[in-house]
Parts: C-alpha cells; structure tokens; sequence
C-alpha cells in the first residue's frame, strides 16, 4: 500500500437492500481489497438477515430507513474516516482502489471524484452503456452511484451530505460537490452488475437511462424524471421511486 493511502484514513459506505447470499461473497471481495479502511454497511429496514453474513467482513453494521440517499447519510455520521467512498454492493472494486483516491485528492484542490464504471458483457450495447456513463462524467459532471463516488469529509458535511429527493440523489450529490472544488474520474473502473439490465432488457434500459439523463442536464425536475423510471426501468421487486 502506497504511503499516501495509509497516511489517508478512508470509510467504505455500501448501503444494501436485499442482496441476499450474494452480500458475503461480495464483503469478502471488498474487504480484500479495501483492507486498511472502514468499512460500513447500512441496510435498509426488512431487507434480510444482513448483520449475519457481513460477520467478520464489516467494522460497523447499522440499520437506516430504506433508501439510498437515508442509507449513505446514515453511514457517513457515523464513519471515522476523513474521506468517504460510497460503494455498491452489487459491484467489483479495482485492485488499488484505495491508492487511486489517495493520490486524487493529494491535491487539496480536489474535493472528490469517481471511478469509471464497465459491464462484464461483450455486447455492443453495454460498450455504448458504460462508455456513454464515463463520457457524461468528463463532459458534464453527471455522475450516478455505481461509479463509486468519494469526497472528503468536510466537503460532504458542507453540502449536507445526499439530497432526500425520490430519484437521481447520486447526480444531484455530484453536482452540489463540483460546486465545492475539483472533481476526477479515475482511470480504473468498477465492474458493474448488468442484472438490472437483464431484467429489463439491455436496449430498453439504456434507452431509459439516456432519456432521463438527458432530462436531467436540461434541468427538468426530479419528481417528474421519478415518474418516468417508475414506468419504464423499475425492476420487480424494486420499491417504487416515487410514490404518487
């Protein structure tokens, strides 16, 4: 581990929500890899026996109403780090995450930043998926919660740490951080679960998330972009985004 990385004291935040007999597997990946870091897992009420399977994985193990914006803000009160990375428990994190945001935010310049996402798909529309994800990061600063996104304490307890919007609390988070400083996108990426894209079909859901987040840069409110992914992206067994 890099000098940079032990002298930065780093929490990993993963808020979960019915992940089932994968959430070991995955604590495991993550503890690997994140070995010198806090780890803090925050699931939602009535998702499951998590406190079970993260034994021995997870540092601190709480419970928060449902929700990710509710989940990830319950996480960072509690976390001891001066630097948060929220992670995604259905994701594969880099070897040397931890170096790659130590480095980034030497520059005190830098308030934060994300990795770049990729699907473990071959298929042309996953390239255009995850590509298309990292490009609007660079060109516009919209970023969604599966590129795992990181900021200094401070900075997130200046912009309130997660909006409690019903949809998109991830970009509006991002957003409200670039206001603060400098932002990067790393060079590594997250592998990212396709299973949404499964379910719902690959070109219908990168359809959908194209329009919303297209709607989303030309300021259209959030309730209204709620709506829309309640129609056509919802899994499920997913709770509804907006309950109307």
């Amino acid at each position: 581990m890099s000098w940079a990385a032990k002298q930065m004291n780093i929490s990993v935040i993963v808020p979960v929500l019915d992940e089932g007999a994968l959430m070991r597997e995955f604590l495991e990946h993550l503890r690997e890899r994140t070995s010198a870091a806090e780890v803090i897992l925050v699931y939602g009420s009535g998702s499951g026996n998590v406190q079970r399977q993260a034994s021995g994985l997870a540092d601190r193990v709480l419970t928060s109403s449902r929700g990710r914006a509710a989940q990830m803000n319950a996480g960072a009160a509690i976390a001891r780090g001066d630097v948060f990375w929220f992670v995604h428990a259905d994701c594969r994190v880099p070897h040397d995450c931890l170096e790659q945001i130590a480095r980034a935010l030497k520059d005190p310049r830098t308030v934060g930043g994300c990795f770049r996402i990729r699907f473990p798909r071959r298929e042309l529309i996953y390239r255009v998926s995850d590509a298309g994800g990292n490009l609007a990061v660079e060109l516009f600063g919209r970023c969604y919660g599966d590129h795992g996104i990181f900021c200094r304490r401070d900075d997130f307890m200046a912009i309130d740490g997660y909006p409690d919007v019903p949809l998109l609390e991830d970009a509006q988070f991002y957003r409200r951080l670039r206001r603060r400083g400098r932002t990067s996108q790393l060079a590594s990426s997250i592998i990212t679960s396709p299973r949404r894209y499964e379910e719902i079909g690959p070109y219908r859901l990168t359809a959908c998330y194209l329009l919303i987040s297209t709607l989303y840069l030309l300021r259209a409110p959030i309730p209204l972009l709620a709506r829309i992914y309640d129609r056509f992206c919802r899994c499920s067994d997913e709770p509804p985004a907006l309950t109307v």
